[in-house]
């Protein structure tokens, strides 16, 4: 199926002739840098117009195929991390830590069935800190983790992502980040 489609343009393009010359040089494929990093896809500039993939964004996207509509919606999620009573961002190398993250959410205008946060070391590992079903729909909401320990091995930067998946299907989308620098 794939490959038609490839065919088909390859042929209809060479049809064209100086009108593809045309087009390419009204089109040029950009990068795209969210928050500092760069996002695989890339954008585009069109007659002079920046077009971006909106599933890259970080929010949750629903494509209507019958009214040709795209949802996309990006709730404001607030995380502090606790470690006892106390609100930490930075640590120093200690090893093993049982820490808790509370998630403050609102501006939530579509409706998701669960919730997961997770964790990510400098190396690209991750592990799920906890996740959870979202019975009551509500559009502003708190999540608090239970207690959980993590080994801090290494310094660097760890993530720690806030997702929320679709209620009408699909995989966990990531909403929100909040970073722990860990100290030498």
């Amino acid at each position: 199926m794939k490959w038609r489609r490839v065919a088909i343009l390859v042929v209809a393009f060479s049809l064209m002739g100086g009108s593809l010359l045309f087009a390419d040089s009204a089109s040029q494929k950009v990068k795209l840098l969210l928050n500092g990093s760069e996002l695989e896809e890339g954008g585009y500039v069109i007659d002079g117009k920046t077009y971006v993939p909106v599933r890259q964004l970080e929010g949750l996207v629903k494509y209507d195929e019958s009214s040709k509509t795209v949802t996309y919606n990006k709730p404001n999620v607030h995380m502090f991390l606790f470690a006892d009573d106390t609100v930490f961002g930075e640590i120093k190398k200690t090893g093993k830590l049982k820490f808790n993250v509370f998630s403050q959410i609102d501006s939530l205008r579509t409706n998701i069935s669960e919730v997961r946060v997770s964790i990510t070391s400098p190396d690209g590992s991750s592990k799920v800190i906890q996740s959870s079903e979202i019975k009551d729909q509500k559009d502003n909401f708190w999540f608090r983790t239970e207690d959980y320990t993590y080994d801090f091995k290494s310094s660097g930067k760890y993530t720690v992502g806030f997702y929320m998946k679709p209620a009408d299907g699909g995989d966990f989308v990531l909403v929100s980040e909040k970073i722990i620098n860990v100290l030498k």
